[in-house]
């Protein structure tokens, strides 16, 4: 189960996008508290090292000090850089330990599916569990078993064995993972169509032209700019 751990945060006088700004570029990221009761949000900054060491441990229930209170948290959100994967911003949603809460867990698959052996594929379809517990009973990942799996056959949500402590929220009925026939080499092998070895070389029909790097990297300094404005927003 979930151990204890400290955030050293430190609370954001000025909330705008130049201070943000400039506290990425000093190795800070920014964030919001968020209440459990969603009454109250403080904006605050912390180190980037505070942030790795968090997501090494195997801590989900976190004590920070803000507004000169402790408070207990989990981490409700990270915003990453859509290029660089660096972290851009964080949410802290505080809890109560005598209230549930809902959270999602990775699925580990465990064992080795009976139809790998006979030459099939294992698909994962999601590799996480919404589930709804008192905070000191949040598992660091949930396990499935697919020894038994053939080829052919699925587990689903509610073939995961979970603690009488945990519910889980999401569909029952959703499927996790599935064992496949492997493609033939010929029907992994690309169709042409005939009628487009009659245009010329590198040609591309009207109105079809892809995206160039340049068009590609404003999208995408578009996007982040969206994303930020939208948590701006919110703090």
């Amino acid at each position: 189960m979930s151990n204890e751990n400290i955030l050293d945060v430190n609370k954001r006088e000025i909330v705008n996008k130049g201070e943000r700004k400039r506290l990425r570029n000093d190795g800070k990221i920014p964030g919001i508290y968020y209440s459990h009761d969603s009454k109250e949000s403080i904006p605050f900054y912390i180190s980037k090292d505070e942030i790795h060491k968090a997501q090494k441990s195997d801590a989900r229930i976190f004590d920070i000090n803000v507004g000169s209170k402790k408070r207990s948290v989990l981490f409700k959100s990270v915003q990453y850089h859509p290029v660089t994967d660096e972290i851009l911003h964080i949410d802290l949603f505080g809890i109560k330990m005598d209230q549930l809460v809902t959270v999602s867990v990775n699925i580990e698959l465990v064992g080795t599916a009976k139809g790998v052996v006979e030459g099939g594929i294992v698909v994962q379809s999601i590799n996480e569990l919404l589930i709804e517990c008192l905070p000191m009973n949040i598992p660091n990942f949930v396990e499935l078993d697919i020894s038994d799996l053939e080829i052919g056959q699925n587990l689903k949500v509610e073939d995961i064995k979970l603690d009488d402590k945990i519910a889980a929220k999401t569909n029952p009925e959703e499927i996790i993972v599935s064992v496949t026939q492997a493609m033939k080499e010929e029907e992994l092998a690309p169709q042409v169509d005939d009628e487009l070895l009659e245009g010329e070389e590198g040609e591309v029909p009207e109105g079809e032209a892809g995206d160039t790097d340049a068009s590609k990297e404003e999208k995408t300094g578009e996007e982040s700019d969206n994303k930020e404005d939208k948590t701006d927003s919110e703090g």
